[in-house]
């Protein structure tokens, strides 16, 4: 093929591209979830109620707050519920940990599978990986991917903490899910 030829062709191919981009696109569609994330740290130890476990300890406590420390590692399988209410109705778990990365603030490194188990998406997966600055208002959760209706999964999250307690730990946080994923 010439090199005319090709450069005849370049557009057409493009335009080809285009269309092939435009309709995977197109074949896209935006879910929005809201549930609550129920992180339960300090029950009585080998409870069935703990629902996130300290696997490894850091050495440094981190500054207003020396029972945490910078490299405190918890792994956890907390419930995923429709209302704020630990009694709401169950639609998954988040499993995965977090790790206080900071040295200086309270922020994680959080690593989460938000499995679902009932209602339309129950056996799909969406897969969270950020930092939580768990002290902002509201913190922004980048979805890297998912499984099942949410394969390919893309989008955000936007975490609040709807209720902490400082003694304990505990934590109920409100998750509102913005995922595209193909239909």
């Amino acid at each position: 093929m010439s090199s005319k030829q090709t450069m005849q062709l370049l557009p057409v191919l493009v335009s080809l591209a285009l269309l092939f981009v435009g309709t995977a696109a197109a074949a896209r569609k935006t879910t929005h979830l809201k549930f609550y994330m129920h992180d339960v740290v300090t029950a009585v130890p080998s409870s069935p109620a703990t629902t996130a476990v300290r696997v490894a300890r850091g050495v440094t406590p981190l500054p207003l707050e020396p029972a945490i420390r910078f490299g405190d590692m918890f792994v956890i399988d907390d419930p995923l519920t429709e209302g704020p209410d630990a009694a709401s109705p169950v639609v998954g778990t988040a499993q995965g940990f977090y790790i206080f990365a900071s040295q200086t603030d309270f922020a994680l490194m959080l690593t989460v599978n938000m499995v679902f188990t009932a209602g339309p998406h129950n056996g799909s997966t969406i897969a969270v990986l950020s930092r939580d600055a768990i002290l902002d208002p509201v913190r922004e959760l980048p979805i890297v991917g998912g499984t099942g209706v949410f394969r390919e999964a893309t989008g955000y999250g936007l975490l609040r903490t709807y209720s902490a307690n400082s003694t304990t730990f505990n934590a109920v946080l409100e998750v509102d899910m913005y995922i595209r994923a193909r239909v």
